[in-house]
């Protein structure tokens, strides 16, 4: 069974705007991301991202625009030899009450589903509390990262992992079993 290490998208990959990346110009990678994929992919662990984008069920991105955004990362992160395995999106608004928008565990257990990955093996780097409760209740071993909103994430779960950027905590994880 491959091994997968999961990643929330704004903050972990790219810069986390005010409000919400609603735009492809305002898309800034945080540096060392994408470097960081590629290295995980090295150690032989695939590679997901978890990300909530009620942007899109608030009206102000349309699904469309968001794959666009989602596809120019890709490239971003082909371009240094990395790869994403798969998005996983939440589109719902915080008042729609869903169960697979973070800090719920619905997205994760979809591409545990899709994947087949054991999620008690599995990392979910994150910035946020939500991202820490979301790997928590679907049994992932949470990380932090200091980019983003990771710094207040730190201090409201010291018990965490964190590391200073994806970058450095790619660099810490060990290779998967198997790896190439």
């Amino acid at each position: 069974m491959k091994p997968f290490v999961l990643l929330d998208r704004d903050g972990v990959l790219n810069v986390d705007l005010p409000g919400s990346l609603c735009s492809l110009a305002d898309l800034r990678m945080i540096p060392g991301s994408a470097e960081a994929v590629r290295l995980l992919g090295e150690k032989g662990y695939g590679v997901l991202v978890i990300t909530n984008q009620a942007c899109v069920g608030r009206g102000d991105l349309s699904a469309d625009h968001l794959e666009e955004i989602h596809q120019s990362m890709n490239e971003r992160i082909e371009v240094a030899s990395g790869r994403i395995d798969g998005w996983f999106v939440c589109a719902h608004r915080v008042e729609d009450g869903c169960e697979c928008r973070k800090p719920h565990p619905g997205l994760i257990r979809d591409a545990c589903r899709k994947f087949g990955f054991d999620p008690e093996r599995t990392y979910f780097v994150g910035d946020a509390g939500r991202d820490v409760e979301a790997a928590r209740a679907a049994g992932c071993i949470p990380v932090l990262v200091r980019t983003g909103k990771g710094m207040k994430a730190a201090a409201e779960h010291p018990e965490v992992e964190i590391h200073e950027d994806l970058l450095a905590f790619a660099k810490s994880l060990v290779p998967a079993e198997g790896a190439r």
